[in-house]
């Protein structure tokens, strides 16, 4: 009987498994279907980099003398003091997805190649059925992540030359004189934009890249922005109401989803260097302000309709490739169905979490069902990052095991997101 069953072994559920090797307290294993840790490999691009600091890794927030940190892995591949040499602060997606195979080459207990099929409640414990047997288990922790966010009106076209971004590294490509839309205005679309003017898949005809935004907007990575990425803003958050919770998360959209300056630096120097200086013609096409609407089979190519909001006009332009950098979904895996009928949905058929992420359903006072970057809603613009993956792994381990495993006591804030009661001013009674 195990006292934990984590399903999917990506970065969330592998920090929670590497915090758990630092306590013997209880039993677990987790489970996925890939042969080994794999962190989106097809998004790996060359030009990537992370958006968040390294030393917010699996562990060295919570555990720093972790012999799976960041630091840790630097000293054990020989590379210690020439990193150090780089005065660098945000690693490259392909670093730091290295460092989480190497962690997970170093813990116990990560059943690769055994996929979850189904999980069923029996009275006071879960079974979970894999493609290798069954596991018995009081609480099980869903990991599995999202799924690839392909708009309906694209979806009839889908193919070699339609795909989603997910799939860019894992196709053998060849831009060269073709026309290629990348619709997306977010980090990854930047990130193919980038390696494409950098000729990666060869040199295109037309470069279109559409985006919904007004502009092609940067990262908001402000000193007092960064404040909503801690365990204090998070925990206030959760106490917000629904509304203010909805509020607050569109207002920050740019401190989790906007593009990193450096990205944007390069592509920008890259147009004046060869459009303005070296007097090449003009191939690439931004179009921001735009909603693509519709994809249709036109002259052995694709037709996309957009509509430009700036203007309020129809256009259409025709590329040979679109890659759809659409972002990502929350679905309820297959998994899960047996489960269905005892949790507590939200109106929109998403999990409902408590403080503790903690799945709201009909047994959860016996048996937990936690759930990692499945709380937006619930926890804030933090929860889908990899920023307090440490601070949330040790707070469903230490609600796990009833007390305090792991110390996370912080000191003051310098942000009041609630005045304390005992600045709060009395309050004042007028004489009769």
């Amino acid at each position: 009987m195990l006292d934990l069953a984590g399903i999917g072994i990506g970065p969330f559920n592998l920090s929670i498994a590497a915090l758990l090797n630092e306590t013997n307290e209880l039993e677990y294993r987790f489970f996925d279907n890939k042969a080994e840790f794999a962190w989106h490999p097809g998004l790996l691009l060359p030009e990537a980099h992370m958006q968040t600091c390294y030393l917010k890794d699996l562990v060295t927030a919570v555990v720093p003398t972790s012999r799976v940190g960041f630091l840790s892995y630097l000293v054990d591949k020989k590379r210690f003091y020439r990193f150090l040499s780089t005065d660098i602060s945000m690693i490259s997606r392909t670093e730091f997805s290295d460092y989480m195979a190497w962690a997970a080459s170093k813990l116990q207990n990560l059943n690769f190649n055994e996929g979850v099929q189904s999980i069923h409640y029996n009275q006071d414990h879960f079974v979970i059925t894999t493609e290798q047997g069954e596991y018995q288990a009081k609480n099980i922790c869903l990991g599995t992540g999202k799924k690839p966010h392909v708009p309906e009106e694209f979806k009839a076209q889908l193919g070699t030359k339609v795909f989603h971004a997910c799939e860019i590294m894992g196709k053998k490509l060849d831009f060269t004189n073709k026309r290629v839309a990348v619709i997306g205005g977010g980090q990854t679309g930047a990130d193919i934009v980038l390696n494409t003017l950098q000729h990666y898949w060869g040199k295109p005809q037309e470069l279109f890249w559409i985006s919904r935004r007004p502009n092609y907007q940067p990262l908001d990575e402000a000193t007092f922005t960064n404040e909503f990425f801690t365990p204090q803003y998070t925990e206030c958050f959760f106490e917000l109401p629904e509304l203010s919770k909805k509020r607050e998360v569109k207002a920050q959209k740019l401190a989790s989803d906007g593009i990193t300056t450096e990205c944007l630096k390069q592509i920008y120097q890259y147009l004046y260097q060869h459009f303005e200086v070296n007097g090449e013609r003009k191939w690439v096409h931004l179009l921001p302000n735009r909603t693509a609407q519709q994809l249709t089979a036109h002259n052995g190519g694709y037709a996309v309709q957009c509509y430009n909001s700036l203007n309020q006009s129809e256009e259409v332009l025709d590329a040979d490739y679109v890659i759809l950098a659409t972002g990502f979904e929350s679905v309820l895996p297959q998994y899960l169905e047996p489960l269905k009928p005892l949790l507590h949905l939200s109106q929109d058929g998403g999990l409902q979490l408590d403080r503790h992420f903690n799945v709201q359903w009909q047994h959860q006072t016996g048996n937990q069902i936690y759930a990692v970057n499945a709380g937006l809603s619930s926890h804030g613009i933090a929860e889908p990052q990899l920023s307090l993956m440490a601070w949330r792994s040790a707070k469903i381990i230490n609600h796990l095991a009833g007390k305090n495993v792991f110390d996370l006591s912080e000191t003051q804030n310098f942000i009041d997101w609630t005045l304390p009661e005992s600045t709060q001013p009395l309050t004042l009674t007028t004489a009769v």
